[in-house]
């Protein structure tokens, strides 16, 4: 079966309308069969009925006169019948059943009909010219008398409706599938954490209702989120300022280093993590996607890490241009460099790849990874591993931001074993 719904609409709609043709078709040749009989019947029992005449009122020495003047002047051909004539008989079907049994009520029991006589082709009828009389004689008329065909004008009527209504089956088709796809186009829009235009309202009152009631989510999810960016913000903006503040103070006021350092640690802390509830509540940043070079991109990443201190193991080949959200795609590599860093220890590494036709970017580590089993769960927001790789702190909102902006390119986030041990994290995002 074909995969979309707009394919098997059609072709269940049009099926119907082939078996119903068809239906109406064999119901036809059924219904007509018995008056197209009576008809061929009665026009080979009226040239017998004047042959007769004809044959009576003659002489019997002049009846082979009159044989040789009905072909040449009449187009009427007559043959005696002989014994040892070889007859083919007319196919066995209920039309010729039908046109046998309606010429032997016109013309008497003895009477056959056959296809052909002698290898000569045609609708031949035997009669004889009373019930007494033992000659027989065949009336040869044209064989097309005795076979039924469709006329070429009810085949061409009848494919033009087929295709009338093929063509109404596929608008009535197309007008069902076509909001459910722009429906499904705008759902995976919200999936990936976008705005889709509103849909049209209009259509089918099911259809149009629903298309109401989507726009309406829509409408709501952004106003949440909106809602949910400015709270944080300001949440942000509320606290920064005192911890501004106690960073001064703890700078000022704190003799002993031990634990003004302490201290600066802890609001260092407290700052990351409203950063991060910031990051993963602002995803997006009002960015628009734009034609980018991902090697640049990384390789912009390798040197601001080399900066910090951080030296990568590299593996970055030329790579296509496709339209990124840069900063988001920086702030989500990040994310995963740093987790390596913290988390993983030994080497680190960064690569990118083109694989059937996605763009594969990946980091790595040797530090002690993650079960298989928790990969998922992990990329929720504040989910955490207690037993692997949270030695340090963090508010278990890093692998969801990944996932977050991976899932705006339309792409997803991988968390699998590293060959030779630790983690591989691949960020995979379609080229198209």
């Amino acid at each position: 079966m074909p995969r979309t719904l707009l394919a098997r609409t059609f072709l269940l709609l049009a099926l119907l309308v082939l078996l119903t043709t068809a239906a109406w078709l064999s119901l036809f040749r059924y219904m007509d069969a018995e008056p197209r009989a009576r008809e061929t019947a009665q026009l080979a029992a009226s040239a017998v009925n004047l042959i007769r005449a004809s044959l009576f009122a003659a002489a019997p020495e002049k009846r082979l006169g009159l044989f040789a003047e009905f072909s040449t002047r009449e187009g009427i051909r007559l043959l005696p019948a002989e014994p040892e004539d070889r007859i083919e008989a007319m196919p066995d079907n209920r039309f010729h059943d039908l046109l046998l049994r309606e010429l032997v009520n016109r013309l008497g029991e003895p009477t056959r009909i056959a296809a052909s006589v002698d290898g000569k082709p045609g609708f031949w009828v035997s009669f004889r010219l009373d019930d007494n009389d033992e000659e027989e004689y065949w009336l040869v008329l044209p064989r097309e008398r005795a076979a039924r065909s469709f006329a070429a004008h009810w085949l061409s009527w009848g494919l033009l409706a087929i295709s009338l209504a093929l063509l109404i089956a596929w608008l009535i088709a197309s007008r069902i599938s076509r909001p459910l796809k722009a429906m499904a186009q705008s759902v995976e829009a919200v999936g990936r954490g976008q705005t889709p235009a509103p849909l049209p309202e209009d259509g089918a009152e099911e259809l149009s209702r629903l298309a109401g009631a989507f726009n309406t989510l829509a409408s709501d999810l952004q106003r949440h989120e909106k809602d949910r960016s400015e709270v944080l913000a300001g949440i942000s903006h509320d606290l920064r300022t005192p911890l501004t503040r106690l960073r001064l103070e703890a700078e000022l006021s704190v003799t002993d280093d031990g634990a003004r350092q302490a201290v600066i640690a802890d609001i260092e802390q407290m700052e990351a993590v409203i950063s991060q509830f910031m990051d993963y509540a602002r995803t997006e940043s009002g960015e628009e996607a734009r034609p980018t070079d991902p090697a640049a991109l990384l390789a912009g990443l390798v040197e601001h890490q080399g900066y910090v201190g951080r030296s990568l193991a590299v593996n970055i080949p030329p790579l296509p241009e496709l339209k990124l959200r840069p900063k988001a795609i920086n702030r989500a590599l990040t994310n995963l460099l740093d987790n390596a860093w913290k988390y993983g220890g030994g080497e680190v590494g960064l690569a990118a790849s083109v694989v059937d036709g996605e763009l594969r970017i990946e980091v790595s580590d040797r530090g002690p990874g993650i079960p298989e089993s928790e990969a998922e769960r992990l990329k929720r927001p504040f989910a955490r591993l207690e037993s692997a790789r949270t030695n340090a702190g963090g508010t278990g909102l890093g692998l969801a931001i990944v996932e977050r902006i991976a899932r705006l390119h339309g792409g997803h986030l991988e968390l699998l074993p590293n060959p030779g041990g630790g983690l591989l994290a691949r960020v995979i995002l379609p080229l198209r």
